[in-house]
């Protein structure tokens, strides 16, 4: 329970409802949204937070949105599941990027990823279903998960296996209560991403003891080097009836702020997240809709240079990374995150602090060279820290250099 709902308080004298109160704010919005008030007060603040191509949205979406707004269609209500046009570009992009084919009626437009993500949670767990998490895992996937009345329930990976969870791992974890396993490819965090053969374990397992999956492959154009996504219900099919996923146009087409994600999945499920859509908040903004049909229907050209820029980026800051003494940094294959170890650093003294979690370490960063980063506390794993390359070349060698000469100062 949090201050405003203490466990004493009765159902009347309580001002916010326990379920709200329990919620945390997203750590990584926070970070970012201080980084630029300090920032907008003349601060040279350079911020790691945002998980947000640097990039803008390509002309041609902007355009298509642009004359969605002079389309008398779209200045009325649509319906609250989305467009058809749009729902049936879902349905050819999907074909195209991941082999996987599905119909129109299994696709559900929704506010973002996130709210993606909740409506699924929604829709298939009831109170006390337990949903097994790898960690480092995204800051909204538990808080859906409780909203939605399940249990989130951490499986653990590190450094020394790339973050990848093996299925000896979940099956560990697993008890009689599990029903959903969240599966995510490359991963935020830490730009872990598995390959076809693991995606294929892991599937099996899950098809085997009936458990549901939700994989959010909201990076999957965003791979490295030999790396590859794989999606996994076109790799196991015979989950596909128990497997929803998560998508949006956030990452690929840099298009965060215009907020329109999407859940494919069984049609009973999908059904019954429209139908809480339906009442929560109807129809995503029309205008946003037409934009993102266009940015799904066109090519793959503006990731692509993204892509070559994130991958400059994600070489660069590995290697300075792993300069600092203490510091262990694996290299991520896909996303825009690079999640260094920094335990060796935490217990040093450091211009007369001594930061003993991760959380004061990414304290003292800001405050001593004006660089933000996110502690792992936020990702389910202390002894981290998260750092986004979506941020220029020459941003992304000035803030880690800052980072490379404080701790040089580290004593013992």
């Amino acid at each position: 329970m949090t201050a405003a709902t203490p466990r004493n308080q009765s159902p009347t004298e309580r001002r916010v409802s326990a379920r709200i109160g329990s919620i945390s704010e997203s750590a990584t919005l926070a970070v970012d949204a201080k980084a630029k008030a300090l920032k907008a007060a003349g601060r040279p603040v350079i911020g790691f937070g945002a998980g947000e191509p640097d990039f803008p949205t390509p002309d041609y979406v902007v355009e298509a949105a642009v004359e969605a707004c002079r389309n008398p269609r779209f200045h009325r209500y649509t319906p609250a599941g989305g467009l058809p046009e749009l729902k049936e570009a879902i349905v050819a992009k999907t074909r195209r990027d991941s082999g996987y084919e599905v119909e129109a009626s299994q696709v559900l437009v929704t506010n973002g990823g996130k709210q993606a993500i909740y409506e699924a949670f929604a829709a298939i767990l009831d109170p006390g279903d337990e949903v097994l998490l790898p960690a480092p895992y995204w800051t909204t996937y538990p808080e859906s998960i409780k909203l939605a009345g399940g249990v989130p329930v951490p499986v653990v990976t590190d450094e020394t296996t790339g973050y990848r969870a093996s299925v000896e791992q979940l099956e560990a974890a697993r008890t009689e209560r599990t029903k959903v396993l969240v599966f995510v490819s490359p991963s935020n965090p830490t730009g872990a991403v598995y390959s076809r053969a693991q995606v294929e374990e892991i599937g099996r397992w899950a098809a085997e003891h009936g458990l549901w999956v939700l994989t959010d492959e909201i990076y999957e154009h965003l791979v490295y080097g030999d790396a590859e996504f794989s999606s996994l219900p076109a790799v196991v099919p015979e989950l596909a009836d128990r497997c929803v996923v998560v998508n949006g146009v956030a990452k690929t087409y840099a298009m965060t702020g215009w907020r329109v994600g999407w859940i494919i999945g069984p049609k009973d499920v999908v059904k019954a997240a429209g139908n809480l859509q339906s009442h929560a908040t109807s129809n995503v903004s029309n205008v946003a809709q037409a934009a993102a049909l266009a940015a799904v229907s066109g090519d793959l050209e503006a990731v692509a240079r993204m892509r070559e820029a994130f991958d400059r980026r994600r070489r660069t800051i590995v290697r300075m990374l792993n300069e600092i003494d203490g510091v262990t940094c694996p290299e991520p294959e896909g996303a825009f995150y690079a999640y260094p170890s920094v335990k060796d650093v935490l217990g040093r003294e450091i211009r007369g602090k001594r930061p003993a979690t991760s959380v004061e370490l990414a304290e003292v960063i800001l405050e001593e060279v004006e660089v933000a980063v996110v502690p792992g506390e936020a990702f389910g794993t202390p002894g981290y820290l998260r750092l986004s390359y979506a941020l220029s070349d020459e941003d992304l060698v000035e803030g880690v250099s800052r980072i490379q000469k404080l701790l040089a100062e580290a004593g013992a």
